[in-house]
């Protein structure tokens, strides 16, 4: 069965206060990705200063081996606020990137970044950090746009905003969630059970956690052999295979 990891950073960060905005090396991560049966894994960056930078840097290890890599595009709703439209374009058209990053650790989701990838047909990955209200703001506003929320909502273990999420993954056919970094099996269990097999992917937050560990969360929930078809591979292949190298609309410049 063909596996995608749909959530991976790799590159050096420009910060130093951990690992997430210092580097993400994937010379473990390669190694442990190819035991585990790992076929694909989708890479953006960890957090940096000049996201356009560390774009390009993912962009030289998806031309290694693009059967193996993907890439999503990495922005910064505010710092970024007036070129997202060029750094998506260049990242679609020169890299083959297919989805879009956004972490509310650098700043809120913006109008611009989802009339962007409304114009493109990407997928955005944003994770909202707990803040799960706004998920269905983002979900209503734009219906057109594919938002996959990680960890289901909180990697900080946040009960009360993880159980929150459910029903707004389960009501919203625009919103997915991935499985990583989620400690309490229950909850994916029960976001199995209200929303369906088809609003998951298997997702490790490489490469600093295990993607073999993250992948047995996957072959433990009680998943039909389409549905953890759906959940490894299938999902993911569905909300990327609308990438339009040029915008459908013009709508995106008018914020």
């Amino acid at each position: 069965m063909y596996i995608i990891d749909a959530h991976c950073h790799y590159g050096p960060g420009d910060g130093f206060s951990g690992p997430w905005d210092a580097r993400a090396d994937l010379h473990k991560y390669e190694s442990r990705a190819g035991e585990a049966g790992i076929d694909q894994t989708v890479i953006f960056p960890a957090f940096h200063s000049n996201y356009a930078k560390a774009n390009a840097y993912v962009a030289q290890k998806v031309r290694t081996n693009p059967r193996k890599w993907k890439g999503f595009a990495f922005v910064h709703a505010q710092r970024d606020a007036g070129r997202i439209a060029l750094m998506i374009q260049k990242a679609v058209v020169e890299y083959g990137f297919c989805g879009i990053k956004v972490h509310r650790h650098d700043a809120s989701i913006s109008r611009e970044i989802c009339q962007v990838a409304q114009a493109y047909g990407l997928p955005i990955l944003y994770d909202v950090m707990g803040k799960v209200n706004s998920v269905e703001l983002l979900a209503r506003e734009y219906p057109k746009v594919n938002f996959i929320i990680p960890h289901l909502g909180s990697f900080a273990d946040d009960w009360n905003a993880q159980i929150s999420f459910i029903p707004i993954l389960a009501r919203h056919s625009n919103i997915f969630t991935d499985t990583s970094g989620v400690r309490r099996f229950d909850l994916l269990e029960m976001a199995l059970k209200e929303a369906g097999a088809h609003k998951i992917l298997f997702g490790s937050d490489g490469p600093w956690l295990h993607p073999g560990l993250e992948l047995e969360k996957v072959y433990a929930l009680p998943l039909r052999n389409e549905e953890l078809a759906l959940v490894l591979s299938k999902n993911f292949l569905r909300l990327t295979k609308q990438v339009k190298k040029e915008p459908g609309s013009s709508a995106y410049y008018r914020l």
